[in-house]
């Protein structure tokens, strides 16, 4: 009994400690009531109307098919029926999104993809049952932001300030507000979980991430430090996933809303290249040390970047001030700054440093990055090299793919799991340099492996393909 007695206190003792320690160390958990009344008001519904074809819809169907099943013939038969049908009328397509007010004169800000292509966009105010016909001021379809304006309600509309997204860290609370498939003003709360994410979206790619719930109707909508200050725009999920949505920094929003709202366009500097990143074997073959920078793959004539004198191989490691750590870097450093400045380049060529200016250019939406494509494979006389097989271009060759007679290897084969193969080597590719000396010839070749490479690790190929140029990297074997 007495142990009973004894253990009962000790008990509770323990119990009041287990609660009390994370109280202690951790603090309560942060109150959202007050920031969610202070900022709710600016947190608009936005409604679009667009017409859509009833062969449109169908089509947006049918690329859900998977060709190799059962259902081929079925779905062949039925799409021909549809596109047979005479008098499909088109229809109003509606949906919506989120945005949030930055200004008395009635500017809002939400995503593109919430009014692309929309006939009518409206917005409804907080605790308002009637909509506002909203204008269309400017759209950026690269980074995903628009700029909307509408005819301000007496009284004084409620707004939301940009915070620095810069200064936001990861860990830090934050609220996001918006109407997660129609359910007006949502308030979700959650941490900031990464910053500078890449998510395959486009050219400036630098996302917040956040497990504060969102949802479709959230995009366009704030997310919201402990200050009431907007740090990102809402723009994405991972549909499979949980807790993981993505928002647009309030930095480079800021800049982009801006420019819209002056200009209704988006104004980039340009430097006219490709460009890839520099891997690990990539910078050992050029002597680099560490990775860093971009790759200059090709330079476009009569581009800022050709002006100035930039070519293939050389590594751009900065631009003005700022370092270029990795390649997607370099175009939002460059993107940033206004066309017809004057920029310093730090390139890496030769083995040390130089800098060069530029003047850039203007990037317009026409410019995108080109994709790698496939070449067809050529037969003809063959010597292996690295798991690869290459020979002189012919003269007819030459002249079919704009090159200079007696210029160039073109690669025949490509050994499965070989060095080659794992740098993405491919039949039909044509090597103009090695280690950034012009090939013509196998032999040549073999003497630069030989006597270059074999001292650096890597050999580094500049490679023509479908009429563009890359750099290849492959790493010797042993090294």
């Amino acid at each position: 009994m007495q142990l009973r007695k004894t253990k009962a206190p000790l008990l509770a003792a323990l119990l009041v400690v287990a609660w009390t320690v994370p109280a202690l160390a951790f603090g309560s958990l942060p109150e959202f009531t007050d920031l969610a009344k202070r900022t709710g008001d600016a947190v608009v519904n936005i409604s679009t109307e667009k017409t859509v074809a009833q062969s449109q819809q169908m089509r947006e169907f049918f690329k859900f098919h998977q060709r190799g099943t059962p259902f081929d013939d079925f779905f062949d038969q039925f799409e021909k029926f549809f596109n047979q049908t005479p008098g499909q009328q088109p229809r109003k397509e509606r949906s919506l999104g989120s945005g949030f007010i930055i200004s008395q004169d009635g500017y809002i800000v939400t995503n593109n993809h919430v009014i692309q292509n929309a006939d009518q966009v409206r917005v409804k105010l907080r605790g308002s049952k009637d909509f506002i016909d909203a204008t269309i001021v400017g759209r950026d379809t690269e980074t995903d932001l628009a700029l909307l304006k509408i005819d301000p309600p007496n009284g004084e509309l409620p707004t939301l300030p940009f915070g620095d997204s810069d200064k936001a860290e990861v860990g830090q609370w934050v609220i996001a507000i918006g109407n997660p498939f129609g359910l007006d003003h949502s308030v979700t709360a959650g941490i900031i979980s990464a910053k500078g994410r890449i998510i395959g979206s486009g050219a400036f790619d630098d996302f917040i991430q956040t497990d504060a719930s969102i949802n479709p109707g959230n995009s366009g909508g704030p997310l919201l430090n402990m200050d009431g200050e907007v740090v990102g725009i809402n723009t994405a999920i991972i549909a499979s996933g949980q807790g993981i949505g993505f928002a647009i920094p309030s930095n480079m929003a800021r800049r982009i809303i801006e420019q819209l709202k002056t200009d209704q366009a988006v104004h980039r500097g340009w430097l006219g290249i490709t460009y890839q990143p520099v891997d690990e074997q990539t910078a050992k073959a050029l002597g680099l040390g560490a990775p860093r920078g971009a790759l200059v793959n090709e330079v476009i004539a009569g581009q800022p970047a050709a002006k100035a004198g930039l070519k293939p191989g050389d590594v751009i490691v900065r631009v003005d001030k700022t370092e270029i750590a990795e390649a997607a870097d370099l175009v939002r450093a460059v993107a940033s700054l206004p066309p017809g400045q004057t920029i310093s380049l730090g390139l890496w060529r030769d083995g040390k440093e130089r800098k060069v200016k530029v003047t850039l250019g203007e990037r317009g939406e026409q410019i995108q990055a080109r994709r790698d494509g496939d070449a067809p494979g050529t037969p003809g006389d063959t010597r292996a090299l690295l798991g690869m097989t290459v020979r002189a271009v012919a003269p007819q060759e030459a002249e079919a793919l704009g090159l200079e007679p007696g210029k160039g290897l073109l690669v025949t084969e490509v050994d499965d799991g070989s060095p080659a193969q794992e740098s993405e080597i491919r039949p039909g590719d044509v090597i103009l340099q090695a280690n950034q000396k012009d090939v013509s010839s196998a032999d040549e070749l073999n003497s630069i492996y030989e006597k270059d490479a074999s001292g650096k690790g890597a050999l580094l190929l500049l490679i023509q393909r479908q009429g563009r140029t890359v750099f290849r990297t492959i790493a010797l074997p042993g090294k």
